[in-house]
């Protein structure tokens, strides 16, 4: 038996044309039969009656059905939000190719915006402002200084583009959570203080640098978790937690036993730019819901970075407060969790029944 088809109210692409989901671009396209004219799903224009509505894969498909492209929203072109974020990511470089940071001005002019609509874009698309992309990419460019062998540490802070030394040391714990030399050092001086608990998804082991939480991590075995850290920070002086600290761990684990209590927590986040834009959007994502990579890939303005996206979420190293574990494939499906599949769905399913 011939299923019978859905009609437009049904078909689901045409709660996007009511929305006029920027997000849809690309996917398809939609036509009026009345005008002779096709769209792209988010078109200001005067929406259509159902009745007079069909859809198609491409603006090729709808040509060769006989209607014209709107003169409006140029379904056959980049649509707003593509043409922007091609400029953001032109301005994105060109912060990067620079020696020291550009003003907004300057910026905006390159890329033939108005300053406010250019910083309105820019922190639209990337999640950050144009002076917080520079100074997340001069903190990656410093780190990789450090890392390196050669050179000085003056030499990897002017090389990172910072201009001045006394400068850059009032803001270096906010840069590295350390100073240079101890970053350089593999951690060496700086104090990490940890405490090791259990709770109903086994082992845990919170961290916390000077400037906030630095690890939360989940296991079987409480030593490796141990060894784990130890690694990150071959040269740190690991502290066991005192009392006032075990609290805060307990806070944690209460947590996961009991996700409607929420979980607010000063935390040493150190990533790259994209790896930070990620995990911001993932906490907004609340208790009891979940989104898809493509999703979160959308949410900070590229779409197309879905791989990148999970391998953000697979160098989360802050377990529940960075929750990773609410994004699911595009299908709903579980990936993979950092953590083990199996405490990814125990989490959902405490978050859900909260």
């Amino acid at each position: 038996m011939t299923p019978h088809p859905l009609s437009t109210e049904q078909d689901p692409r045409w709660q996007s044309v009511l929305a006029r989901d920027a997000g849809a671009d690309g996917s398809f396209v939609y036509a009026v039969r009345t005008t002779g004219v096709y769209c792209r799903p988010s078109c200001p224009s005067r929406g259509a009656k159902p009745a007079n509505v069909c859809f198609y894969a491409s603006p090729d498909q709808a040509e060769a059905a006989g209607f014209r492209p709107c003169l409006r929203c140029h379904p056959k072109g980049p649509s707003p939000a593509e043409a922007n974020a091609v400029l953001v990511a032109e301005a994105c470089r060109l912060i990067e190719a620079s020696d020291t940071p550009p003003r907004l001005e300057d910026l905006a002019r390159r890329v033939g915006l108005s300053a406010h609509h250019f910083h309105r874009q820019f922190k639209a698309i990337t999640g950050l402002t144009p002076r917080a992309w520079g100074a997340a990419h001069r903190a990656r460019r410093l780190r990789a200084g450090l890392d390196a062998s050669e050179g000085t540490v003056t030499e990897a802070i002017y090389g990172a583009g910072f201009n001045s030394n006394s400068r850059f040391y009032e803001g270096a714990d906010a840069v590295l959570g350390m100073t240079p030399s101890a970053w350089r050092k593999g951690g060496r001086d700086a104090e990490i203080r940890f405490a090791l608990g259990q709770c109903a998804l086994g082992a845990i082991l919170v961290a916390q640098s000077a400037r906030g939480i630095c690890a939360i991590s989940l296991g079987d075995d409480p030593e490796l978790l141990l060894q784990e850290l130890q690694d990150r920070f071959p040269q740190a002086r690991l502290i066991g937690g005192d009392a006032a600290f075990e609290a805060l761990v307990a806070q944690v684990v209460g947590f996961v036993e009991a996700p409607g209590i929420g979980l607010e927590l000063p935390l040493d986040i150190r990533g790259t730019a994209f790896q930070e834009r990620v995990w911001q959007a993932l906490r907004q994502v609340p208790p009891g819901e979940t989104v898809s990579y493509t999703e979160i890939a959308r949410r900070i303005g590229q779409p197309k970075s879905v791989r990148a996206v999970a391998q953000a979420c697979a160098a989360n190293q802050i377990a529940v407060a960075i929750p990773c574990h609410r994004v699911l494939r595009h299908d709903g499906a579980l990936s993979g969790y950092r953590w083990g599949v199996e405490r990814k769905r125990a989490l959902l399913g405490r978050e859900a029944q909260a």
